[in-house]
């Protein structure tokens, strides 16, 4: 499985924030987002082939009990269940952060779904030419579904406007979400940027009774790997 980096920082986003974690980045995606903040594992995957039995020496040198899989898309990595599962027998909580664009039937305590809206269409980066494959592949209804039903999640959107709101209103009623478990973060990398949309990204959260998430990791460390 390549494996773009393993680091131990703190959850930055979502329900779980500031939670000591263990963070497994999988290197891979089958979506090419605008606004993607990890291009080096998904625009241009890089990563060192790693077993699981690898990945796993590296993690019982952390003594954290919290672990997040995240990517790229974790979801269509070789291995993930068995990682997974070899994860849970040892007791650790385990996050998995997806697109949900895909299902497999992995081992997880927090499935934190962030379906992608259409801000997320690469309409003009590289020339356009991911766009119809992004766009055909962001939102799949089914397997949304699916997860929403059998794993504890979230479902967390990054949002670059306001207008944005309509688009998650509507998935949340397709998915009968419950709304504390739906949680809207502002889009960038930039922490000033990011204050400026937080302003009215909160509005809309009261407004709504969604929760708000700020993204703690770019507050604190700016837009670096590894944190």
């Amino acid at each position: 499985m390549k494996i773009s980096e393993i680091f131990y920082s703190i959850q930055g986003e979502g329900i779980l924030i500031g939670t000591p974690s263990l963070f497994i980045r999988t290197s891979g995606c089958n979506l090419r987002c605008e606004w993607c903040d990890t291009p080096y594992a998904s625009w241009k995957p890089e990563g060192e082939e790693l077993t699981v039995d690898e990945i796993l020496s590296q993690a019982w040198r952390c003594a954290a009990r919290h672990v997040v899989i995240t990517g790229g898309e974790p979801l269509i990595a070789p291995d993930i269940v068995r990682l997974t599962e070899l994860l849970a027998h040892a007791g650790l909580h385990i996050t998995i952060e997806t697109a949900g664009t895909v299902c497999v039937p992995v081992k997880c305590d927090l499935m934190s779904i962030s379906p992608k809206l259409a801000n997320s269409t690469p309409r003009y980066k590289e020339g356009g030419r991911w766009a119809r494959q992004h766009e055909r592949f962001r939102l799949q209804p089914n397997v949304l579904r699916t997860l929403v039903s059998d794993y504890e999640y979230q479902l967390k959107f990054v949002v670059q406007n306001p207008d944005d709101i309509m688009e998650i209103r509507d998935l949340v009623e397709q998915l009968q979400a419950d709304i504390n478990r739906v949680v809207l973060m502002p889009e960038g990398t930039d922490p000033v940027l990011l204050r400026q949309k937080s302003l009215w990204l909160v509005e809309l959260c009261k407004q709504e009774g969604y929760r708000f998430s700020p993204r703690l990791q770019i507050d604190l460390y700016g837009n670096r790997r590894g944190f």
